[in-house]
């Protein structure tokens, strides 16, 4: 597999073309105790879009607001030529029950501001960001298809929603005429599989891309991390925030740590970095159209586009699956396995579609 910035895809079921890696520009600002200022955040969105990216990822909260103005600064003179992604339904003001959640006023008043702070007339894909389980699904659809009936929003999204509400709203928009979702975005990457029970088979069948995020498990699948940091020893390195914040999310166990050794030694097989062997893992997943990188340097940029013409060979595919593999659950490993089957089928041969 040999890729560009400029191999662009379509995403999902639409004809909007993205670049293979989309940029992740929760780093742009320092606001969270990481991150690039903006002359480094700067030299990052050049960079690039230089090579010919044009998918860039950013959300109303991001940095405090920080990630879609130092954007909206950068992208002023290429706008037409760029897809800028953001989100909404994450809280604004701590202080305000509305100013957070799905719902139709937070959706109109998130998107204004994205709007101000974007510098634009328009978001290309809009996501919902987090799912509340208080909102009408109706509502939703009907808001988001009202911004784009607007002009505010061309493409409309969801990420961090269960695989059971996306798939009713896909359908209730397709049979009332809505806007249709184009992608979900879902973290994902060798360390973090569960997906791949019901949300990514979801999303191949209703027609949305899959838009991975931290596809590199938060940096442990670059090897920033060690069994040192299961003991919860402060990180003495650069980024020692971020790190503490990732190890108390739970990422860093045996079991991770053992699935980054074999990324590893597979990137010294090939003679790559481990975060170019995690990500080029991602991009072999035919379900997925754009990993979302995070860099806080040109260096870490320049690294991650590496994944892209980072080839691995059949058998070096099968031992990162049989790394990261995770149990199917129910009802999957039942439908799966001998008994399932023979169910429905018994012993006939019969070709099923690909």
């Amino acid at each position: 597999m040999s890729l560009t910035l400029d191999t662009y895809r379509l995403l999902g079921r639409s004809g909007l073309r993205v670049s293979p890696l989309a940029l992740g520009t929760a780093t742009f600002g320092t606001e969270w105790g990481w991150g690039a200022a903006e002359d480094e955040a700067r030299r990052l969105f050049d960079r690039y879009v230089e090579h010919g990216g044009n998918f860039i990822d950013t959300a109303t909260t991001y940095t405090e607001g920080s990630s879609e103005r130092l954007l909206g600064a950068f992208a002023r003179r290429r706008r037409e030529s760029l897809v800028l992604a953001t989100k909404y339904s994450t809280l604004r003001r701590p202080d305000d029950p509305n100013s957070g959640g799905p719902h139709r006023k937070s959706l109109f008043a998130s998107v204004e501001s994205s709007l101000r702070r974007l510098n634009t007339d328009y978001i290309d894909l809009l996501y919902l960001h987090v799912w509340d389980f208080s909102t009408p699904v109706e509502e939703i659809l009907r808001g988001l298809d009202d911004l784009v009936r607007q002009g505010k929003v061309l493409y409309v999204a969801m990420s961090n929603v269960p695989a059971w509400q996306v798939s009713r709203m896909q359908a209730i928009a397709e049979l009332r005429g809505w806007s249709p979702l184009v992608a979900l975005q879902i973290e994902y990457s060798l360390a973090e599989r569960t997906g791949e029970r019901d949300l990514i088979p979801m999303a191949r069948e209703m027609g949305l891309g899959v838009v991975p995020y931290s596809p590199l498990a938060g940096g442990l699948l670059s090897g920033k991390y060690s069994r040192s940091d299961l003991a919860g020893e402060p990180a003495a390195s650069e980024g020692s925030t971020r790190k503490s914040f990732n190890a108390a999310l739970g990422m860093v166990t045996e079991r991770t740590l053992g699935i980054a050794d074999v990324v590893k030694d597979v990137a010294t097989e090939l003679g790559r970095t481990p975060a170019q062997v995690g990500l080029a893992w991602t991009l072999h997943n035919p379900a997925v159209t754009a990993p979302v990188i995070g860099a806080r340097t040109l260096a870490q940029l320049d690294d991650n586009l590496g994944a892209l013409d980072t080839g691995l060979t059949a058998a070096q595919l099968s031992r990162l699956d049989a790394a990261g593999a995770i149990e199917p659950g129910i009802p999957h490993a039942y439908l799966a396995g001998d008994h399932g089957r023979g169910a429905t089928r018994g012993d006939l041969k019969i070709q099923l579609r690909a």
